[in-house]
């Protein structure tokens, strides 16, 4: 099993989710997140007044997969959340150890 970890531009969050419904893939966790990268935040004005925002917005998902899904699903993440700007994001895949469902008490793959 692999957990995929994606930190993505906000806006792209919905494309993110619908490129992985076809792939099976029946739920994830969102998190709204900030952070920098290389483009080391922005300059913006507000009143008159600039000002330099050192963290943007961004959201993180995360979704555990079978390690035979993993690759289809990188490659949905990155087709669905590039725009081809600096601050895209990144994606790293994790190994899962153990995976347990609280309620049945299903372990690893059926517990996904």
């Amino acid at each position: 099993m692999k957990l995929i970890v994606a930190v993505i531009k906000p806006f792209k969050l919905d494309d993110v989710r619908e490129a992985l419904t076809p792939l099976g893939i029946q739920g994830l966790t969102v998190t709204e997140v900030k952070g920098f990268g290389r483009q080391k935040g922005q300059t913006e004005i507000y009143r008159g007044a600039e000002y330099h925002v050192s963290f943007l917005p961004k959201v993180k998902i995360e979704v555990a997969v079978p390690a035979s899904l993993a690759d289809q699903t990188v490659e949905a993440i990155m087709k669905a959340a590039q725009t081809g700007k600096i601050g895209d994001g990144k994606i790293f895949v994790l190994d899962i150890e153990r995976a347990v469902r609280i309620r049945t008490g299903e372990q690893d793959a059926e517990a996904l």
